[in-house]
């Protein structure tokens, strides 16, 4: 179960990593790309420069990614202690709630809910460590 986990803390981490990736070509009618970096409602309401709002995208995604990554393998038991489960979960979920609500796609809704979800079972005190492998 805990690699299950790990799996799952895994791709939500990588998911993130769409926002570092250039947009597929967009054929004639087809879906908008949610994971655009230069398309904010902070960068228009406050009138800010589009560079500025991609570096800072850049920085939280790169950010989600890397500290999810290390929680999933703090799940597995794998190179990062454990104990630090709780704390990545937190930062890594923190910063991809900021990435998603400044640069926010209603295709991404399900990222928060889960975001929302895991800072819910830290808080509770959940450790996923009392699972069988």
């Amino acid at each position: 179960m805990k690699l299950v986990l790990a799996a799952f803390l895994a791709a939500h981490a990588l998911i993130h990593a769409s926002y570092l990736t250039p947009a597929p070509l967009r054929t004639a009618g087809g879906p908008e790309w949610p994971f655009e970096l230069t398309r904010s409602w902070l960068v228009t309401a406050l009138q800010l420069d589009p560079a500025l709002a991609r570096m800072l995208g850049i920085g939280l995604a790169g950010s989600t990614v890397a500290i999810l990554v290390a929680a999933a393998l703090a799940t597995a038991g794998w190179i990062v202690p454990s104990q630090l489960w709780p704390a990545l979960i937190v930062a890594g979920s923190a910063c991809s709630l900021l990435t998603l609500a400044l640069f926010f796609h209603p295709w991404l809704q399900l990222g928060v809910g889960i975001d929302i979800a895991l800072l819910w079972a830290v808080l509770a005190g959940w450790q996923p460590f009392a699972l069988g492998t």
